[in-house]
């Protein structure tokens, strides 16, 4: 059975793309069209995946969105549209659990078994009890928690400064080696990147915060790609999926458009990275 890891580097190979498009659907910001539905949150985001997939290495929809509305079955309905339709773009599922024991078994359940996604965001900071109900299950995974993209994240995951949290997780998820784990590192932290690459050279990164979160593309590439030029999910969510707010009768062209743009800056950021990795070797990193 193809792991976590296998998929996504078949859909690295097979779209040529680093975009993950974050599917937060807000019923206050969705087209009219969408909101005269019966299933709204569902009839925007599947406008959406019909739009990017091919642009795409990922989709992550963020469950808060459906969850806060009882929209689950919207969310589960949304994911195996994305199965049968795109069954080659892989699914992570927005979460961050963290839980331990048959609570921690559960929501793998939920994850793998009720919504059918290929991976979930979890939280590690309880340890690895948190984090192996989802490593474990054969073909799924999670991504920990590692430094994420948030202002107040270096208050937790930077200390202590001699042996930060956040470097400890990346530590110990490289050396599960078993296909199943990767790794949420935001972009808005770039130094802290090249640190989380270095400790864990192999697992692919989900990578938050370019787009309305200000984070740089160029400095993601240039840290954060592994040893084969690849291991890096960027995901944009707000300012691909809204980039229609202003062209109602037209919105799913300008979603594409939008995440087609930031498609090719990322190409172009990833082979000028590789290029200047070719001409002067790579870097150690500097926290």
């Amino acid at each position: 059975m193809p792991t976590l890891q296998d998929k996504l580097r078949a859909s690295w190979r097979g779209h040529d793309s680093s975009l993950c498009v974050g599917l937060d659907p807000r019923l206050d910001r969705l087209p009219d069209d969408c909101r005269a539905e019966p299933r709204p949150l569902l009839a925007f985001c599947r406008q959406v995946v019909e739009a990017t997939a091919d642009a795409v290495c990922a989709f992550k929809p963020q469950a808060a969105c459906f969850h806060a509305l009882g929209a689950e079955e919207q969310l589960a309905a949304l994911i195996a549209f994305i199965r049968t339709d795109f069954p080659e773009v892989p699914v992570i599922l927005d979460a961050k659990r963290g839980d331990i024991g048959p609570v921690a078994a559960l929501y793998a359940q939920e994850a793998f078994e009720r919504y059918g996604a290929d991976a979930v965001t979890v939280n590690p900071y309880l340890g690895w009890d948190a984090v192996a109900p989802f490593a474990e299950r054969a073909g799924h995974g999670a991504f920990l928690l590692c430094h994420t993209s948030n202002p107040d994240a270096a208050w937790l995951q930077e200390h202590p400064p001699a042996a930060p949290a956040y470097l400890r997780v990346a530590e110990r998820a490289a050396a599960h080696g078993e296909g199943s784990l990767g790794l949420v590192v935001g972009a808005t932290y770039p130094a802290q990147l090249a640190a989380v690459r270095a400790q864990a050279p192999d697992l692919p990164f989900l990578v938050p915060g370019v787009g309305a979160q200000g984070g740089d593309v160029d400095a993601v590439f240039n840290h954060g790609l592994d040893a084969q030029g690849g291991g890096l999910i960027v995901n944009a969510s707000r300012s691909v999926i809204f980039a229609g707010e202003r062209h109602e009768s037209h919105w799913p062209e300008a979603v594409r458009q939008a995440a087609i743009d930031l498609r090719d800056a990322m190409r172009r950021s990833r082979d000028a990275a590789l290029a200047a990795r070719t001409e002067t070797g790579p870097k150690p990193p500097t926290v």
